[in-house]
């Protein structure tokens, strides 16, 4: 996995961030996400917090709460801004809706392959964003953490070409990006938020959605939706957003290793998650109960290109370049 070359961005955000004292002192950090406590989320958490209380020699104690316990992914971004959070893990696509730019890494099929993916992020696209994430919003990435697929599943039929989408009712985030693409796929994209998507699951409320593979796995999805369909159109990351209020009680040291850490817990989550993808599509084939399919692309990459020129069409010069870099970066 390529190392994460973010010095330069971490420099700038931690010196614009306001240091209320040079002192050590001891400090607390909640940190929050949206699944169970043993999730590819939490793999990240349990890293960031045991590195952060080691180089800290204790005076920054990480406190983790997984499971919605603080917020869900989409509230989480606006009490960040408040500084209601310390820091929380949210899905790039749910930043979107907040912070419109994000959608440069939602868009369909914008990525190649993992490794396009890979070098995008962890490159200089991935520091301009973090750079002007923080300027516009005072909220700071302390990492993208890793890299997943989303894979879809719904309990109705087997997709073995874009005309099996037509009629189905997918759940999809609420992201106008996300709900064009399904559109654009024939289905009848549903906007849920997450915390009421099993629930519609089990009551056929929908058909089905999306998620990162280990999600599907960890909420037993499975169980309500016996198929599941690999297209690799969405490339995800949930990047440790942490709050500038929170940043502003640290002194210099402190932010720096706050960041280390982040970084170093994020490479760590990121070899795990790599393997991840493969590893529970099998088991949820094999242990699981699904039937997976591969359809032909070709259809599907078609319909996403159309989405792709009609969103840059509506959205920003900064957007349209930001496209292009990432386009340039295509091995």
């Amino acid at each position: 996995m390529k190392k994460l070359n973010s010095k330069l961005s971490v420099s700038l955000i931690v010196g614009a961030l306001t240091t209320f004292s040079t002192q050590a002192a001891s400090v607390v950090m909640n940190v929050g996400w949206s699944t169970p406590e043993d999730s590819e989320y939490g793999i990240l958490a349990k890293k960031f917090k045991a590195l952060t209380e080691e180089y800290s020699n204790g005076e920054i104690t990480v406190k983790l709460h997984c499971c919605g316990q603080t917020g869900t992914e989409d509230t989480a971004f606006n009490s960040l801004r408040l500084g209601i959070q310390d820091a929380y893990f949210i899905t790039n696509n749910n930043i979107s809706p907040h912070w419109p730019l994000m959608d440069v890494f939602t868009l369909p099929y914008v990525f190649e392959n993992k490794e396009h993916a890979a070098k995008v992020f962890y490159g200089d696209v991935g520091k301009e964003i973090r750079e002007s994430l923080y300027k516009d919003t005072k909220v700071t990435i302390l990492t993208y953490g890793g890299l997943t697929y989303r894979d879809m599943y719904n309990s109705s039929k087997e997709i073995n070409s874009i005309e099996d989408m037509k009629g189905l009712k997918i759940r999809v985030p609420k992201n106008t990006v996300m709900i064009d693409t399904f559109k654009a796929f024939g289905a009848e994209p549903i906007p849920l938020a997450w915390s009421e998507t099993p629930t519609a699951l089990q009551t056929r409320t929908i058909d089905g959605g999306d998620n990162g593979t280990t999600v599907i796995k960890d909420y037993k999805l499975y169980q309500f939706a016996n198929n599941l369909t690999i297209l690799d159109y969405f490339i995800s990351v949930s990047p440790m957003l942490a709050s500038n209020r929170f940043l502003s009680k640290l002194n210099d040291d402190q932010k720096e290793l706050v960041f280390k850490a982040a970084e170093e817990a994020g490479l760590y989550q990121s070899e795990i998650m790599y393997k991840n993808t493969k590893q529970s599509r099998e088991w949820l084939v094999n242990n699981g109960g699904m039937t997976m399919s591969e359809p032909d692309k070709t259809d599907f990459i078609a319909a996403a290109k159309q989405v792709q020129n009609s969103i840059i069409s509506k959205r920003s010069g900064d957007f349209k370049v930001l496209v292009e870099k990432i386009q340039n970066d295509a091995p």
